[in-house]
């Protein structure tokens, strides 16, 4: 799947979410956040283009959606705490960048979809190996 398939995915996931239910009540917009083991100007190069690619889908950051992101900065002991920061945000979804980044936000909610953007082996990797 290239970026722009996955950015697509995503945008119509986030667009399909269903609202509370309630006619005088606004829809609930849904919330992305956003898991980087690097640092923000490093993951710029590969998700950077991200809010420009929802842009293009009819998408717009603060009306549409709401985009939140974490970045270790190069320390991936920072990861766990940075997954359960976002766990309290409430998100609708979490991208991990990093299988480090994966596996911490996967440690830190069993409710919450999360996408694992660069994975070699899900399977292996989120399952200690327990299914090979």
């Amino acid at each position: 799947m290239n970026r722009r398939e996955f950015i697509t995915l995503l945008g119509g996931a986030a667009a399909g979410w269903p609202s509370n239910g309630l006619a005088q009540s606004p829809p609930k917009r849904p919330l992305i956040c956003f898991l980087g083991a690097s640092s923000k100007a490093a993951g710029a190069r590969y998700y950077g283009g991200f809010s420009l690619d929802m842009r293009e889908l009819g998408y717009l950051e603060g009306r549409d959606y709401g985009f939140e992101d974490r970045y270790a900065d190069g320390d991936a002991s920072r990861l766990p705490l940075l997954a359960e920061e976002l766990v309290r945000l409430k998100p609708d979804v979490i991208v991990a960048a990093t299988t480090p980044g994966t596996l911490a936000a996967k440690q830190a909610t069993a409710s919450i979809p999360i996408v694992g953007v660069n994975l070699t082996d899900p399977v292996w990797e989120l399952t200690g190996g327990l299914l090979h």
